[in-house]
C-alpha cells in the first residue's frame, strides 16, 4: 500500500534530544570527557565572574559550542548558531534544549573573547589530558616537538611602509588622491541630453584591485601590515614565496601522539626553538627525570641542544648533513632511531588542524586570538582520536 504524502501537524510532541543521537555516536565519549574537564574547571570559571549583572553565555557551553565548531569544520561563529538553531546533535553536545533560543552571533564571539585566552585553552587541554581515562594514555618520558605555519587573515596588499604620514584606513596607498573641488568655483554648463551622456566614471579604483610587487624591496623591519599588525612576512624555505603568517607548535607524547602543549608565536627563524624549550619546561617544570625530545634538522643548533641537556632533556634532534650539534653519545642509542621514527606523527595533528580545525588560514587577528583558537584546536584534534583509543 502506497503511503500518503501528507502533512499533519501532531497537537503534542515531545524530543528527547538524548534518545535521538546513537548509542555509539562517538561525540557521546567526546562529550562525557569535555563534560569531566569542565567540571574540574568549575573553580577557575568562577574566580572569572562576578555575583551580580546580566548573566553571560555559561561557559561550560561556550567552550563547549567552540570545541563543536572546531570538529565539524564550522567556517563562522554565525555559520555554528545557524546550524545549533536547527541541529538537534548539535543542541544535545552543547547542552541546550529542543526549545532554547541560541545566542546572538555577536553576543558569542564577545563573550569567546574574554574567556577564551591563551590561558583559559592551556587549561581546557590540560583537563582534558588530566581526565581519568585519558591519562594512563599518556607518555611523560618520550616526547617530540615541531613547528607548522599559519597563514594571517591579512592580504599582502596590506603590507604597507612603517613611514609616518600614511594614508587613513578609507584610502588605500595606491589610489590616486581625491581631488578637491570647489562647488562655487565650477563653471557652469549646460546639461547634455540623456540619450548622449556617458556614464559617470569614479575617481577611485576597485576595492582590491591589483598590485604588481615585482621589484619591490620590502620587509618586517620596514613594513608592516595594516590589517594584522602582529603578522609576520616569512618563507619556509628557499625558493617558496613569502606570506604573512604565524608559526604554531605542538609538543607531541610518543606513545599514542597525542598533543600535551601547544603555543603560537610570530613567525621568524628562531621562533621553533624558542617556543620548544618553553612547552618542555611548562609541560615538566623542573624535572629531574630523563625525558627524549625528537625534533626536525631545524632543531639541530648548538645552543638548543646545549639548553636541553641542562634541562635534563636528551635531544633526540635528526642531525644536518654539516656541523651537526647531535654527536654520537646520542645517536648510538637504540631509542634515538624510535624517537626519529615517531617524531614524524606530529604532522597528522597539524594537518588534521589544517583541514579540518580551519587553521590553514585563521580568521581572526593578533597573536593572543590565534594563540588561544590554536591551543583549542589541539585540544579538539585529542578529542577526535579520544574515541578510538579509549574503544582499543
Amino acid at each position: 500500500m502506497r503511503g500518503t504524502d501528507k502533512i499533519s501537524g501532531s497537537l503534542f510532541s515531545y524530543v528527547d534530544l538524548e534518545e535521538r543521537i546513537p548509542p555509539r555516536h562517538p561525540l557521546r565519549k567526546i562529550r562525557q570527557v569535555v563534560n569531566d574537564a569542565l567540571v574540574s574547571l568549575d573553580g577557575e570559571f568562577a574566580a572569572l565572574y562576578i555575583d551580580f549583572g546580566r548573566p553571560s553565555i555559561p561557559p561550560e557551553r561556550l567552550i563547549r559550542a567552540g570545541l563543536l565548531q572546531i570538529l565539524f569544520s564550522v567556517r563562522s561563529e554565525r555559520q555554528l548558531m545557524e546550524q545549533m538553531d536547527y541541529n538537534l546533535m548539535f543542541r544535545w553536545f552543547v547542552g541546550l534544549g529542543i526549545d532554547d533560543p541560541v545566542w546572538v552571533p555577536t553576543v558569542f564571539t564577545k563573550n569567546r573573547d574574554r574567556l577564551l585566552t591563551t590561558e583559559m585553552s592551556r587549561k581546557v587541554m590540560a583537563a582534558i589530558l588530566a581526565h581519568r581515562e585519558v591519562a594512563p594514555l599518556l607518555s611523560d618520558e618520550h616526547f617530540s616537538v615541531d613547528g607548522t605555519l599559519i597563514k594571517a587573515w591579512a592580504s599582502m596588499k596590506s603590507f604597507q611602509p612603517k613611514a609616518e604620514g600614511s594614508p587613513p584606513d578609507d584610502e588605500r596607498p595606491d589610489d590616486p588622491p581625491t581631488p578637491s573641488i570647489d562647488p562655487d568655483n565650477q563653471p557652469t554648463q549646460s546639461k547634455p541630453e540623456p540619450e548622449t551622456e556617458p556614464m559617470p566614471r569614479s575617481n577611485h579604483r576597485t576595492r582590491n584591485a591589483e598590485v604588481d610587487f615585482k621589484g619591490e624591496k620590502r620587509s618586517n623591519a620596514t613594513h608592516a601590515s595594516t590589517t594584522d599588525p602582529e603578522a609576520r612576512l616569512y618563507k619556509k624555505s628557499p625558493g617558496t614565496g613569502a606570506a604573512l603568517c604565524f608559526m604554531g607548535h605542538a609538543l607531541m607524547e610518543n606513545r599514542h601522539g597525542l598533543i600535551v602543549q601547544g603555543d603560537l608565536t610570530q613567525a621568524d627563524g628562531h621562533a621553533e626553538r624558542r617556543a620548544a624549550l618553553d612547552m618542555v619546561h611548562r609541560h615538566s617544570p623542573g624535572s629531574t627525570r630523563r625525558l627524549t625530545l625528537g625534533a626536525d634538522k631545524g632543531y639541530d643548533a648548538a645552543q638548543f641542544v646545549s639548553d636541553l641537556r641542562e634541562a635534563c632533556v636528551t635531544p633526540h634532534v635528526a642531525q644536518k648533513s654539516r656541523y651537526s650539534a647531535i654527536d654520537g653519545r646520542t645517536t648510538r642509542h637504540q631509542g634515538y632511531d624510535l624517537s626519529i621514527k615517531h617524531r614524524k606523527r606530529i604532522e597528522e595533528a597539524f594537518g588534521w588542524a589544517k583541514t579540518v580545525g580551519g587553521m590553514a588560514q585563521t580568521v581572526y587577528r593578533g597573536v593572543e586570538r590565534v594563540r588561544s583558537r590554536f591551543i583549542l584546536t589541539m585540544a579538539a584534534n585529542n578529542l577526535a582520536r579520544l574515541p578510538r583509543l579509549l574503544a582499543a
